[in-house]
Order: structure tokens, then sequence, then C-alpha cells
């Protein structure tokens, strides 16, 4: 398998898998990830996923640059992305527009589309959770249309709550705790993708499939009282 390594800092190397976001390049990295954390290779202290790459953070008192750079060739090339891997599919419910989701009708007309048609077509395809990030929990994920495809926000929201779905150039993801942000929200769902309380406080893993769901207002408000969010 093709890859590079760039030195990122003096205790960081970042392996790169190549340049274009798709499945296998991201199963590539899900699995040298996988395989680090089940090894617990001694002075390998975190890594971290990314679209194309796994950056690896080590302490060089324990292993040396260059032998880290063996022990990542060595594990690459015993990487075998033939295997299937276990595969959840979630479905994630959305009352779209109105207060739930402000930037629906901005989505839609900068892409000349009615609402109706930026509900359809974000909910048709299957989302792949290419890595967690920016806040707890936080999935990016893989396989927006380019029909809806939609800038930032020019100044972002100070409060964007938790549960909010929202649009990003070419990404959509969803907001799984109360935080600053300039995604388009496009709508809100009831189900928690992080609870602190529980032993795996996130919902969603790397490796997952979403499925968006279009929900009516009563339906939403039932999910809402059943999972104690605050309604919008």
């Amino acid at each position: 398998m093709d890859y590079e390594v760039k030195i990122a800092g003096d205790r960081s190397v970042l392996v790169i898998f190549g340049k274009t976001i798709d499945s296998h390049t991201s199963k590539a990295v899900r699995k040298l990830a996988e395989i680090i954390d089940h090894q617990q290779i001694r002075g390998i202290d975190e890594v971290i996923l990314g679209y194309t790459n796994l950056l690896i953070n080590y302490d060089p008192i324990h292993i040396t640059y260059h032998s880290l750079l063996e022990t990542i060739d060595g594990l690459i090339s015993e990487m075998d992305l033939t295997e299937s891997e276990k595969q959840r599919v979630i479905e994630i419910p959305v009352l779209y527009g109105g207060e739930a989701g402000p930037d629906l009708p901005d989505v839609a007309r900068m892409n000349n589309l009615s609402e109706e048609e930026v509900i359809q077509i974000h909910t048709e395809p299957e989302y792949i959770v290419y890595f967690l990030g920016f806040s707890p929990g936080f999935p990016f994920l893989g396989g927006l249309s380019e029909k809806i495809a939609t800038p930032r926000l020019p100044n972002p929201r100070t409060r964007i709550r938790a549960g909010s779905v929202g649009i990003a150039n070419n990404q959509t993801g969803i907001y799984p705790v109360t935080s600053p942000g300039g995604w388009r929200l496009i709508g809100h769902t009831p189900i928690p993708l992080y609870d602190p309380k529980k032993e795996h406080p996130f919902l969603l893993s790397p490796g997952d499939t979403i499925k968006f769901t279009s929900i009516s207002k009563e339906a939403y408000d039932e999910l809402m009282h059943e999972t104690n969010m605050i309604k919008v």
C-alpha cells in the first residue's frame, strides 16, 4: 500500500495514505489506528484520525523516530484491507427547516432548489463516519451531494444547540454538544450523540454509516420527550 510519512513536530508524525477522500483510504486510516491501539506499542501515546491520514504522537524516550518508521512500515505491510468490517447503520431522525433548521432556505436558494428538494437530497445517501473531532463526538461525514454543498456562514454563531444538523462546503455533520460554529443549520435531531455519563459516551464511531430520515414535528416532539432533550 502506498503511503508517506511526514514529520509533524518533535513528537509526532503524519501517515498519509492519499489525497482522495474515499471509503478505501478511510479504511486504511482506521485499520492502522485499530492495530496500533490493539498492540499498545511502547512509546506511541496517541493516534488521531483524519480523512486521509493518521497523526501519531509518540514519546522519543521510549521509541526513536527511525524505530517508529520501521514499526509503521511493518504494520502497514501486514494490513489486510480485504477483510470485511463490522459496519453499523445508524438512523438519525431529523426535523428539517423552521426554527430547527434556520439556514435551510439559504441552502435551497444558493443551490437553486426548493427546501423540499434539499431535504430529499440530504436524506438520500448513506454517509460514512470518517472520524470524530472538533468537539466531543462530532462526526465528519463523507457522501454529501454536490447539489447541496454550501459555504460556511460568513459570521459563525456563538451558540449552536446540541443535535443541530448542518452543512459546510461539501460536508455535513451533527453538533453533539452546544458550541459555537459556522455550519449552515438545516435541521435538528433529538438523538443525543454524546453522553459523558455513559461508559461509551459517543453514539457514533469511525466506520459507522449514518442514514438521515426526515420526521414530522409530532414525531420530533415525542422523541425529544423520550430523550429528555430541550425542545427547539
